[in-house]
C-alpha cells in the first residue's frame, strides 16, 4: 500500500497566523522551517511520500494544510474553512487532489467546515461542531461520504476550536484526549485519558507506530507501553499557533 502525504511548507506571513486560545507569543520562522523539514524527514523516514501543495503565502495558516480537505478512499471533499482569511487555502490542495486522481466535492456556502474538526476511524467520521465547522458543513460531508460507506456522527464542541484540538485516534481506534477540553468522551467507545495536552495529538503512520510531539514525553511513555513505536518531532513554534503534529499534513493512504 502507497502512503502519501500532502504538505505545504510555512509562508513568510506564519507569525501573523490565527490565534484563538492561547496568548500570542513570537515565532521564530527560521526555527518553524526547520521543524517543518523535521517533520516532513520523519514522514519520508517512515515510508511516506510527500506532495507539496503549492504556497499560498498570502495565507498566514497555510501551513495547517489539514484543514483545507476531508479525503475518505477515494474522495476528497475540499473545504470551507470557517474563518474567511482561510478560504484561499483551498484552491492548491483541490489542484493536487484533482491530480492524483481524486473525485473531488466541495462544502458549499453559506456552511463550514475545517478538516481540523474531522477525525475517521473504521467506517466512523466523527465531526466537531461549535468552533469552524457548522451543522450543515456536517451534513454535506456526510452526503459526500455515502459512496464510500462512512458514517458522520456530529460533536458538538465547547472548550476549543477543532475536535482534533481535543482528540485523535490510535491505530486501533482507541481514542486519546486531554481532558479539560474533551466536552464528552463517552462519544467514544474506546477513551484514554492522556498527562497532557500535546498527547492527545497523534499521527498513525502504520499500525504499530505513531508520530506525536516532543512536548508530551508523559504520554510517549503511556503510548510505549502499550506497544506502540513513537516517532518524535519538535513542532513548538506550531504549537505556538494551536498547530500540532495532525494539521500539518494530509494523509493519503491507497
Amino acid at each position: 500500500m502507497r502512503k502519501l502525504a500532502l504538505v505545504r511548507r510555512p509562508g513568510p506571513l506564519l507569525a501573523d497566523g490565527i490565534v484563538t486560545h492561547l496568548e500570542r507569543t513570537p515565532v521564530d520562522l527560521d526555527l518553524a522551517r526547520a521543524q517543518w523539514d523535521g517533520y516532513v524527514a520523519a514522514l519520508r523516514a517512515e515510508g511516506w511520500d510527500t506532495i507539496e501543495v503549492d504556497a499560498a503565502d498570502s495565507c498566514p495558516d497555510a501551513v495547517f494544510v489539514e484543514d483545507t480537505v476531508v479525503v475518505y478512499g477515494t474522495t476528497a471533499v475540499i473545504a470551507r474553512p470557517g474563518h474567511p482569511a482561510r478560504r484561499p487555502e483551498t484552491a492548491a490542495t483541490e489542484s493536487a487532489l484533482r491530480d492524483l486522481g481524486y473525485d473531488v466535492a466541495c462544502i458549499d456556502a453559506p456552511h463550514t467546515l475545517d478538516g481540523g474538526d474531522v477525525l475517521k476511524h473504521d467506517g466512523t467520521v466523527w465531526v466537531g461542531l461549535g468552533g469552524r465547522t457548522t451543522a450543515g458543513g456536517a451534513a454535506q460531508l456526510g452526503e459526500h461520504l455515502l459512496r464510500e460507506g462512512a458514517h458522520v456522527v456530529p460533536v458538538p464542541l465547547a472548550k476549543v476550536l477543532h475536535l482534533k484540538s481535543a482528540v485523535t485516534a490510535l491505530p486501533d481506534g482507541t481514542v486519546l484526549g486531554w481532558d479539560p477540553v474533551v466536552d464528552d468522551a463517552d462519544v467514544w467507545e474506546h477513551y484514554l485519558s492522556v498527562p497532557e495536552e500535546p498527547g492527545a495529538h497523534v499521527v498513525c503512520l502504520d499500525a504499530g507506530t505513531v508520530l506525536m510531539a516532543t512536548s508530551a514525553p508523559r504520554t510517549r511513555a503511556l503510548l510505549e507501553e502499550r506497544g506502540l513505536r513513537v516517532v518524535a518531532v519538535d513542532v513548538s513554534e506550531f504549537e505556538k499557533l494551536e498547530g500540532c503534529v495532525t494539521c500539518l499534513s494530509v494523509r493519503l493512504r491507497g
